[in-house]
């Protein structure tokens, strides 16, 4: 019973503010709607469509990755997308990826620009973003921490083709360099012989003259 009275009370509301019969007015309203529909699917396509066409025209075709070899972390940082002309590099566990196709996250004003150019694994492990976690030291980390890792290298190695790996300078120690035996040439053997030669003929001379001076003093 109530829902008839409101059908009624909305039917003579029709009529007093649009002058329309319920039918009319309905019909109209269905009309606009298709209409919008229709110039939505249309319009609205065609204006995405070139403000998409608009944007691969801003971004610079993308260079076939370039394999780098090994190199070092100093010589990664020049990789960080500051340079439109060298490819965007990141690394993981000393594996070095090109992620220029990620130009929008990696890049310069992207969410992860601070992990290009660098070995981001301890940050990318920790879900950190401070300075002192972009480094590619991992010792410390908890087995969580390690599995995380692990996902993020197994995504890069799907997604991205490695095209080097950073170099590991290792300094050599003291004791290192110091418990080296040295080696004696033929040579060095050869100069020491003349000396033990010469201290023979030395103590034969005196075996020579000693008798000598012994009998002198026999006659006298």
């Amino acid at each position: 019973m109530g829902s008839v009275q409101l059908w009624e009370s909305l039917k003579e509301s029709i009529v007093i503010y649009t002058g329309l019969t319920p039918t009319t007015f309905f019909t109209v309203l269905a009309i606009l709607l298709a209409l919008y529909y229709i110039f939505s699917a249309l319009f609205g396509s065609s204006s995405s469509e070139r403000n998409h066409h608009f944007q691969e025209e801003d971004l610079p075709p993308l260079k076939p990755p370039v394999q780098l070899g090994e190199i070092t972390e100093e010589e990664l940082k020049a990789y960080d997308g500051s340079d439109h002309d060298k490819p965007l590099l990141m690394a993981i566990k000393a594996q070095i990826y090109d992620v220029s196709q990620s130009r929008m996250f990696y890049g310069p004003g992207g969410p992860y620009a601070l992990f290009a150019g660098k070995d981001a694994s301890r940050a990318l492990a920790k879900m950190s973003f401070e300075e002192k976690d972009l480094t590619g030291d991992i010792s410390g980390l908890g087995p969580f921490e390690l599995d995380a890792l692990q996902d993020w290298e197994y995504k890069f190695m799907e997604k991205y083709v490695k095209v080097g790996t950073i170099k590991r300078e290792v300094p050599v120690t003291e004791a290192e360099s110091t418990s080296e035996p040295s080696e004696s040439t033929p040579r060095d053997v050869d100069a020491v012989k003349p000396t033990e030669d010469s201290g023979s003929e030395t103590a034969a001379v005196k075996s020579d003259e000693t008798p000598s001076n012994v009998d002198d003093a026999d006659k006298e």
